[in-house]
């Protein structure tokens, strides 16, 4: 993920086939450029204002707020985006193992050169 981000296994091994839950602290504006994931992702917003869009292109116009106490379910290989449009707080539960497959490569954060 991008910079900026706090996480934390709470159960399961991510890298793993196996169920798990992770916990995500996000500052206001911390956006996830277009991805997909080869498993169902579950978002549950814990706090704050957590937004996500479906496509290959971010368009904040199309954002679709997910306010503290609700629930998105993102499938498997479905393009989409998110943005905190709040300092939130997300629980992420799915079967692993977890990957993020950026839709334009130059998004994703670990091929950043140091």
């Amino acid at each position: 993920m991008p910079p900026g981000a706090k996480l934390a296994v709470l159960s399961g091994d991510p890298s793993k086939s196996e169920p798990f839950v992770l916990r995500a602290q996000l500052p206001a504006g911390y956006t996830v450029a277009p991805h997909w994931h080869p498993t169902d992702e579950h978002v549950t917003v814990l706090a704050g204002t957590f937004a996500f869009g479906m496509g290959d292109v971010l368009d904040k116009a199309a954002l679709t707020d997910v306010p503290a106490g609700g629930y998105a379910l993102m499938p498997a290989q479905m393009h989409h985006y998110a943005v905190a449009k709040t300092a939130a707080t997300i629980q992420v539960h799915a079967m692993g193992p977890f990957a993020i497959t950026y839709v334009n490569p130059t998004d994703d954060p670990s091929r950043a050169k140091n």
